[in-house]
């Protein structure tokens, strides 16, 4: 990596206020490093507004906002996870992503070095995801008024025609597929933040999910639902869509991949995997005929090969998602009553 120019450094590499004033030093920012990491066609028209071709069909546009501590862990940062986390929410829509927007928010006395590191991950990310990033802003504020750097990413994708993809269709008799191991993000962040060292460094899963997606919908265009268990996990998610669709889940807990040194982790730590964010994997509920044509497709792609099928959609009147324990018990896999472990993506 080249390092940044030294014209935008105005006090010994770091952020200060003037970096977001509007002034010289804040056009050297942009063009010295994020045009210089980020450049493309369209984010280099110049205008206030990015213009953009779109093709026909209906367009998904999300937003999320980044604030994960610490900014760099095991297997990623703070830059490519707002790549990751925001293709994968237009994905979880059936979606194309096409467009990438980014907004930073930088604390005065941040290392442009470490920015730079960030900016550079973005860069890639949006390369391998082949969706570039058009538009963006930045403002600084005061030191001691943020936490470094946190980052707000909005997409734009469009929806294959015959292509539905909505939590209002889950329904009974539903088969649930989940696309690999969980808790892989949630424990690879605590153990960082924690300086905890285990016999093998467990990474982030952190990953964009719309060609294993594409592949999906391409194998069953009638896939019902689509959502990445992100914060609250496999618990969390499967909870928001029985709530929304009035159905119930049953799950089978020998069948929910966990890695061993992920299950170890968490049992140390006194977490449960089923609740622990993950920032690379997916869960589809799809008619059951569909399930293992969607099962090959998914395990032949890298994001999709350790898929499995967990367990099924149920009309239980009460919502609830519940598990067939490894013992043969059943247990209530409730909503997580606070947060298990926070910014966490």
């Amino acid at each position: 990596m080249n390092a940044i120019d030294t014209t935008v450094s105005r006090r010994k590499g770091t952020i200060d206020m003037a970096h977001g004033g509007g002034g010289r030093a804040m056009a050297e920012l942009i063009t010295g490093l994020f045009q210089k990491h980020l450049g493309n066609p369209i984010l280099a028209q110049g205008n206030d507004a990015a213009l953009l071709d779109t093709p026909t069909g209906r367009l998904v546009m999300s937003t999320d906002g980044h604030v994960i501590s610490p900014i760099f862990f095991p297997g990623g940062d703070i830059g490519s996870l707002s790549v990751h986390g925001t293709l994968n929410d237009v994905a979880m829509a059936g979606a194309k992503p096409l467009y990438l927007t980014a907004g930073f928010i930088l604390e005065e006395g941040y290392p442009l070095a470490d920015l730079e590191r960030i900016v550079v991950s973005m860069a890639h990310a949006a390369r391998e995801a082949s969706v570039p990033i058009v538009t963006g802003d930045t403002k600084v504020v005061e030191k001691g008024k943020g936490d470094g750097v946190f980052i707000t990413t909005t997409g734009l994708g469009v929806v294959p025609e015959g292509v539905h993809v909505s939590i209002e269709r889950a329904q009974p008799g539903q088969a649930i597929l989940l696309s690999g191991s969980i808790g892989d993000h949630g424990v690879a962040i605590l153990s960082k933040r924690e300086n905890l060292e285990f016999e093998t460094e467990i990474r982030s899963d952190s990953a964009a999910l719309h060609t294993l997606v594409a592949d999906m919908v391409a194998t069953a265009p009638g896939i019902a639902v689509l959502r990445d268990p992100t914060r609250g996990g496999l618990a969390a998610t499967l909870n928001e869509i029985a709530r929304a669709a009035k159905v119930g889940m049953h799950l089978d807990e020998a069948a929910i991949p966990v890695k061993p040194d992920v299950a170890a982790a968490c049992e140390l730590l006194g977490l449960d995997p089923l609740y622990v964010a993950n920032e690379g994997k997916l869960i589809c509920l799809c008619e059951p005929e569909d399930a293992e044509p969607l099962l090959a497709a998914m395990k032949a792609h890298p994001f999709g090969k350790d898929a499995a099928r967990i367990g099924t959609v149920t009309d239980d009147a009460a919502h609830l998602v519940e598990m067939e324990t490894g013992i043969g018990g059943l247990r209530v896999v409730d909503w997580l009553s606070g947060e298990q472990l926070p910014r966490i993506c």
